[in-house]
């Protein structure tokens, strides 16, 4: 019969695991995310009736956000929209600006339960900054629509618990190794030991 043997090889036994062994310690962590692709459609009233469209772009976003229910977060903000635009038949052109307001209710797609409290951190953060998709005349002449897209992802973070394994033992700042020794056996400790 052909005996197996082993040599110089370190084993650690798990003695006990008992609830002293484990902490439960109180951290801020990510509680909630969520994502949201929002398209939609602003009517512009220009000073003169225009004839052509020549250019659109939208700047000076700002925007905030917060928690508004138990599974959704609400960003509120606003852009302006510059549409340069012909009139008189071609013969004239003119840049028209308008600031637009929105207000976009993200459903947060995970949420943690166990959250300690209602204390939340919101941050919202732009993966799409407003942008022109189209920008057209209507058909009674007299207004320009412009449809814009944007994406926020957003994260809500709160106070939770995370429960942590101790693990006892004499730890060599030098060397940055663990000793474990037979000593410390039944205080839930791993047991270092060799086997052969």
């Amino acid at each position: 019969m052909h005996k197996l043997t082993m040599t110089k090889e370190e084993v650690y036994v798990i003695m006990s695991f008992l609830d002293k062994d484990y902490r439960e310690i109180i951290t801020r962590a990510v509680c909630g995310k969520g994502r949201e692709f929002t398209k939609e459609t602003h009517h512009i009233m220009p000073s003169h009736k225009p004839t052509s469209i020549l250019g659109c772009w939208i700047i000076n976003h700002l925007y905030n956000a917060e928690k508004c229910s138990k599974d959704s977060v609400r960003v509120r903000g606003s852009y302006d929209i510059n549409v340069w635009y012909s009139f008189n038949d071609n013969t004239k052109t003119e840049v028209v600006t308008e600031t637009v307001k929105y207000s976009d209710e993200i459903k947060l797609k995970s949420m943690d339960d166990n959250c300690l409290n209602d204390d939340y951190d919101v941050v919202a953060n732009v993966t799409q900054q407003p942008n022109c998709l189209e920008c057209k005349i209507k058909k009674n002449g007299n207004k320009i629509a412009v449809d814009v897209e944007r994406e926020f992802v957003v994260e809500v973070i709160g106070d939770t618990k995370v429960l942590v394994k101790v693990e006892r033992g004499k730890h060599d700042r030098r060397s940055g190794e663990w000793d474990y020794r037979e000593k410390d056996r039944g205080h839930g400790d791993f047991i270092k030991g060799n086997r052969k």
